[in-house]
This record gives C-alpha cells, sequence and structure tokens, in this order.
C-alpha cells in the first residue's frame, strides 16, 4: 500500500477531478461518511457522546461539516466550531458550510484566542473531539490561535479523531514540525502518510484507519515521486504458494549460513532455526572447527561444517571451500567475530561469492572501514541486515543521525551500493537498490533482544532461496519475524519473551498469514 506525501497527495486529488472525472465535491462527501464510519466502529456509543468539531478553513474543515451533517443526521448531538472567519472558507468547503446553515445547524466562528476562551468551555462539555483543522496541508509550524487550541485540546483529556492527519503532523516528515494534536484514532484519505507510519509522528496518530474516498488505486500506483510502500497482510499473502503434493527438499533451497564463534554459538543455530523454519530445504553451518560439535548439538535438523582457524580467527585462506560448499544463498555474519583474520575471510568471500548473499552483524563489521567494497553487481543480490549502529558505521554516521533520518539513510545507502538494506528496529525499513522504501507494520517492543536479529537472517536467506526475488524474500521475510514476535507476545508478553519463542512461532505467524490451518485426518478417515 503506498504511502504518500503532500504533493503526491494534492495530485492525486487533482488527476481523480480532472482526469477520472469524480468531483472534488464527491471525495469530500466520501471522506465525510468513511470517517463517521470509522467513529461509529470505534465507539459503540458515539450515538450517546456528545461531539464537538474543530474545522479549518480549507478542504479538511469541509471533510468537518460534511462529518457534522452526517452526525446530526444520525440524531448525535454535535457542535460545529470554524477556526477562523466564515469569509475566508472557499470552494467545496464553502459549499458544505452552507447546507449546514441551510439545515439549521449552527457554526460557531472562534476567529481570535478570545473568541477561543469565550467558547472552549463549550468544547469542554464534550465527550469526543473531531480535528479537521489542518490535514496534510501544514507546511510550517503551527501558532497563534490554533496552537492555542491544540494545547487545550491536548490538556482536555477528550478522545480526539483526527481527519486524515492530526493537525500540527506533516505528510512529508514523520518529524512533527510544531505542537500537534494527540488522537487516539485517524481517519487518513486514500492513503497513509509518512508521519502516521514512522515514530515519532505515529505516536500521535493512535488507531489508524484508511478510508477510501473514490480515488483509484491505479492513480495512486501510478504518482511520480519518491515511491514509500506499507506492507500489508493482503500482498504478503500472495508470495506464499502451497507446496505441491510431489516436492523434494532440493525444490526449497539450500542455503549456507556461516556464522558463529566461541561464546556465540547461539547466534549460528538461531539463525539456522530461522531458515528451517521458513522454508529451506536444507541448511547447513559453517562454523569454527572449535565451535562445530556445540553448534551441532545444538539442532538435529541441519547439518554443520568446521571452518580452519588461526590465531588470528577464521583462515581466510579457507574461503574457496566455502564457495564450493554453498549452493543457492550464503548468509554470513552472525556471531561470526571481529578478529583480524575473521574480517579478512568475510571480505573475501563477500568478493569473490557468485550467489546471492545475505550479510548481518560481524559480516557488516567488517566493512566499516571499507564500505564502498560492500556492493551488489549484476547477477549477484547483496542483502545487508544492520541495526541502527551497524548502519551508523557504515555511513560515518551516528547512530543518533541514522535514527533520525532511517529512510533518506536506508535508501541513499540501497541506491549507492545496488544492495537491499533492511535496516532494523521500530518499523523495519526496506530500502532497494531502485529507490523503493517499504515499511514493515508488524513487530513490538518485546523483539528487543538477543538474537532476534540472527534469526530474521536466517528467514530472509531461506525465503530468497525460495522465491529468488531478493525484494521479495526481504518484504515476507521481515512481515513474518514481526508477526511472529507479535504471536509470542500475546504468549509470552513483551518482557519474558526471547528470540527461541519468535522463532518457535514462525509456523504460527505463517498458518495465521495463509489461512491455512487444516485438520489432520488418519488414513482412511471419512472425509
Amino acid at each position: 500500500m503506498r504511502v504518500l506525501n503532500s504533493a503526491q497527495m494534492r495530485e492525486a486529488d487533482r488527476r481523480t477531478v480532472a482526469d477520472i472525472g469524480i468531483p472534488a465535491l464527491v471525495l469530500m462527501e466520501n471522506a465525510g461518511r468513511q470517517a463517521v464510519a470509522a467513529m461509529e466502529a470505534m465507539y459503540s456509543d458515539l450515538s450517546d457522546r456528545q461531539v464537538a468539531i474543530l474545522c479549518g478553513r480549507g478542504n479538511n474543515g469541509g471533510d468537518g461539516f460534511v462529518i457534522a451533517r452526517t452526525l446530526v443526521q444520525r440524531g448525535i448531538d454535535v457542535s460545529v466550531f470554524l477556526l477562523g472567519r466564515v469569509a475566508d472558507v472557499r470552494g467545496d468547503a464553502r459549499t458544505n458550510l452552507e447546507i449546514l446553515g441551510r439545515l439549521g445547524i449552527t457554526v460557531v466562528e472562534v476567529a481570535d484566542s478570545q473568541a477561543w476562551e469565550l467558547h472552549f468551555s463549550e468544547l469542554s462539555d464534550c465527550t469526543l473531539i473531531v480535528d479537521a483543522i489542518f490535514g496534510t496541508g501544514l507546511n510550517a509550524p503551527i501558532s497563534g490561535l490554533i496552537e492555542s487550541v491544540i494545547a487545550d485540546v491536548n490538556a482536555s483529556g477528550i478522545p480526539v479523531v483526527a481527519i486524515d492527519l492530526p493537525s500540527g503532523l506533516s505528510a512529508d516528515s514523520p518529524e512533527p514540525i510544531g505542537p500537534a494534536v494527540d488522537a487516539v484514532l485517524t481517519v487518513t484519505l486514500a492513503a497513509p502518510k509518512i508521519s502516521l507510519v514512522l515514530p515519532p509522528g505515529e505516536t500521535l496518530a493512535g488507531d489508524i484507519v484508511i478510508a477510501d474516498i473514490g480515488i483509484p488505486g491505479d492513480v495512486l500506483d501510478s504518482l511520480d515521486g519518491p515511491r514509500v510502500d506499507l506492507l500489508t497482510r493482503a500482498s504478503m499473502r500472495e508470495l506464499i504458494s502451497p507446496r505441491t503434493p510431489d516436492s523434494h527438499k532440493g525444490d526449497y533451497g539450500r542455503v549456507l549460513i556461516v556464522a558463529g564463534s566461541r561464546g556465540k554459538t547461539g547466534a549460528a543455530h538461531l539463525a539456522a532455526v530461522g531458515a528451517l523454519r521458513s522454508g529451506a530445504g536444507l541448511v547447513t553451518v559453517a562454523t569454527p572447527r572449535c565451535c562445530q560439535d556445540v553448534v551441532a548439538a545444538m539442532g538435529a535438523e541441519y547439518m554443520t561444517e568446521g571452518l580452519d582457524e588461526n590465531p588470528d580467527g577464521v583462515d581466510a585462506d579457507g574461503v574457496d571451500r566455502v564457495i564450493e560448499m554453498a549452493r543457492d544463498v550464503i548468509a554470513i555474519g552472525p556471531g561470526l567475530g571481529q578478529e583480524r583474520g575473521t574480517r579478512e575471510f568475510i571480505r573475501r568471500l563477500v568478493d569473490r561469492a557468485t550467489m546471492p548473499l545475505v550479510i548481518d552483524a560481524d559480516g557488516l563489521n567488517a566493512f566499516s572501514d571499507d564500505p564502498d567494497r560492500l556492493s551488489g553487481r549484476e547477477g549477484r543480490d547483496l542483502i545487508i541486515t544492520p541495526h541502527a549502529g551497524e548502519m551508523a558505521r557504515l555511513v560515518g554516521m551516528s547512530a543518533d543521525e541514522v535514527q533520525a533520518s532511517r529512510l533518506e539513510v536506508a535508501r541513499n545507502f540501497a541506491v549507492a551500493h545496488h544492495a537491499y538494506v533492511v535496516l532494523k528496529g521500530h518499523r523495519t525499513l526496506i530500502a532497494t537498490p531502485d529507490g523503493k522504501v517499504f515499511i514493515n507494520p508488524t513487530g513490538n517492543p518485546g523483539m528487543a533482544t538477543g538474537g532476534t536479529g540472527d534469526v530474521l537472517t536466517g528467514m530472509i536467506a531461506a525465503w530468497l532461496a525460495q522465491l529468488l526475488d531478493a525484494e521479495a524474500a526481504c518484504r515476507l521475510a521481515v512481515y513474518l519475524h514481526g508477526m511472529a514476535g507479535d504471536l509470542a507476545e500475546a504468549d509470552e508478553g513483551e518482557v519474558s519473551m526471547t528470540s527461541e519463542d519468535l522463532a518457535g512461532h514462525l509456523g504460527d505467524a505463517i498458518l495465521e498469514l495463509t489461512a491455512r490451518r487444516k485438520v489432520v485426518r488418519g488414513a482412511g478417515a471419512p472425509e
């Protein structure tokens, strides 16, 4: 599902009106009615509530006027406040304002701070507030009258339903550009906006409902400008196909995981489990010989190979042997260590390997002083899975700086290095070499525990081996990883869940996504 900025939203409106022929007044009517439907779905007692609707002078205010009319027609007690002068309301918003007048619905004009102070007590008596002040039309920090309104609304403790965006948020940045409404529900129009799906803006949006107001999907997909998409259950479900009855393990990919070191054997095991639980046909863990027996004892389902060592770590001369044993995909890095010899081994392996690579953790750290060597090339996909600290080392920034501009950092690195970047964290991002960015909505804070990233590395490698499509593999693995985390959190709680819990719920996540749970009957049992 495409995420739009303010310019794209304006262009979508324009094309729908000018090229498709749907009048703007119809779009406004649809927006108001869809907002009311979302309010009814959230509040079973809506008919008993007293609703205050705060309207701006533009189209967002026009949506508010439609909401007011629709609620009154349902017999709901409504108070409507125009934050500005009636004379300044134009276009379709003016049409809907005049309709309210002809229906005898009073609109209170609040043109300055004195008028707001006079009427604020009326709002204080309400039990629900609708914010229809700005929507996506804001491009500068709020001040003056509206700043006072937002401060009073937030301090009132009355729940707020925002239309399109909580006023004070921008459609062009996840960062609030000034004071902003703190909503419990946001009914966003046609498509999500960036400040609704990325922090810190998302924390002010509450629950999000995407309202279909009549803008065709083809119009949204054809818009120029940056391509940002939100992963959805429907689009992820399409990527998983049922297995044929005559399939065998060779049909589902052979994954080689190069991971582990003394004291970090668990990372290798978790990556292998992530690959196996994601359907890889054969998984082999290549790990230093000192760790091989330990890793082998941790899992009966995968094979192991020992890597030669020397005093500097893994012997870099063993790279050719690793490439020979690899078949479809190599995942490299979890728990491998940062000794000088190990770093050289990693670099040589990445330089020489001809099959797709998934690089994580110490695999990335090996390139921190020479990130230009970390690039994809024709015929070989390269996927990196950094957290903010690892990304920071690759781009010469602090982790805080990366966090402040995650989308831009991920996209720029992906394009410049012809690589797929899975930037982990809250709302994990997937950036592609052609500049697209996908935002993952699944996951929870309980996943902030050691080993969950190792599981993801194995998952991406497994789906890459099966789908043979790096973008699809990243999208599906990241979505299922967060979904498994959500299922684990439901069973164990955020505090107690571990990476093993997450891995143990991968099967449940796949079954939930595909809705393919079935009853298993014994041989010869009747249907």
